[in-house]
């Protein structure tokens, strides 16, 4: 039986034109039911035939991840466990902002691998080992199921962005990725601008030329040292790819009018969050067309880091900007349930009292 949700909508259309013997604008429907409606069964679809449900109930199925569990930060944070049809458990995080303008807005974190096989020191899904990739129904699904839990709560505004920095290397897992882009961009189904995702990397050579040549997200480097040999002790795998062939290969991507680089730099204490570290980093960025994101290390189990003093961010960030350098310190949130960066850790035991029961009422009922 094949997971409907793993297909793109070119594919959908040649399975109900060859497999069905249906006309495409029939594929166009389903489309817009699973994604734009959310259906669940191909019972809902109204507006099929009754004979083309019941074919399709014997021959595919809608497979969406299952919501193990569901933690509230005290910041508004969201923090699902998804449990995967094999049983694999993944997580994603729902976090809450404000536009410019005041409006209050909603941003996802997706993960798009069962684990991770880089193994960067200061992660804790790193920490996890590699396990499978995720298929594009897997990554969707969790578009879907944040959707839901959006509309059953009126206090919540809708989901604006979407940024692939969960669980997994995204462009190691390109295929699935890159399918789930197209499905992301697609008019009749999840309809999100390319301007609205961010895809996050550590770097890695052919998935990066891939992403830049489609225009279907902006891209995020996680950067995290200024220099090869502070990357290789901090993401010995990731280094593999030298710091100084990455930059080069970051000055050649395809950026749109008025678009820049995003590059993610963790700070942690006595590692890499001195002046000096600011100077040689500021070195680097004077050579791509980008912006700084300086994030503060949220500690992690297992791992031998501490975050930075407030008076070491200060300076680190004084630093890069005497060097005209645009950078901003971003403001970690839903470190209480271990949902910020750098903590997901997908466990089938998670303890705290900031559990959301709502979900799984409304499941029951």
């Amino acid at each position: 039986m094949i997971d409907i949700l793993n297909m793109t909508l070119e594919e959908l259309t040649d399975y109900f034109r060859l497999e069905l013997d249906q006309p495409p604008f029939r594929a166009r429907q389903v489309w817009k039911w699973l994604w734009n409606k959310r259906a669940r069964s191909f019972a809902d679809m109204s507006d099929l035939s009754l004979s083309l449900r019941a074919t399709l109930e014997e021959r595919a199925a809608i497979i969406r991840p299952v919501v193990q569990s569901t933690l509230r930060s005290s910041d508004g944070t969201v923090k699902f466990l998804l449990r995967l049809s094999d049983g694999e458990l993944v997580e994603s995080v729902l976090i809450p902002s404000e536009s410019r303008q005041g409006k209050e807005r909603v941003t996802q974190c997706l993960s798009s691998q069962v684990g991770c096989a880089l193994g960067c020191t200061f992660c804790a899904t790193g920490a996890m080992g590699f396990t499978r990739n995720m298929t594009m129904g897997e990554i969707l699904g969790q578009v879907l199921v944040a959707r839901d839990y959006l509309e059953d709560d009126p206090d919540c505004p809708q989901l604006r962005n979407l940024v692939f920095m969960g669980m997994g290397e995204p462009l190691l897992n390109l295929t699935e990725v890159m399918k789930s882009l197209k499905t992301l961009n697609s008019e009749p189904g999840l309809s999100f601008s390319p301007r609205r995702i961010t895809v996050s990397t550590c770097g890695i050579d052919q998935g990066l030329r891939r992403l830049g040549e489609s225009g279907l997200a902006y891209l995020a480097v996680s950067l995290h040292a200024p220099n090869q040999e502070l990357r290789a002790r901090l993401m010995p795998k990731a280094a593999r790819w030298p710091l100084e062939s990455l930059m080069q290969s970051l000055r050649a991507y395809p950026l749109k009018a008025r678009e820049r680089l995003t590059f993610e730099y963790l700070l942690l204490g006595g590692i890499n969050d001195s002046p000096e570290h600011a100077g040689e980093l500021a070195g680097l960025m004077t050579r791509v067309k980008g912006k700084l994101n300086l994030i503060v290390y949220n500690p992690a189990e297992g791992t031998p880091y501490a975050p930075p003093t407030p008076e070491a961010v200060q300076a680190f960030e004084k630093r890069l900007r005497s060097k005209h350098i645009t950078a901003i310190v971003r403001k970690s949130k839903g470190a209480d349930i271990d949902a910020a960066c750098g903590q997901l850790r997908a466990s089938a035991v998670q303890v705290n009292t900031a559990v959301d029961e709502r979900l799984f009422q409304r499941r029951a009922s």
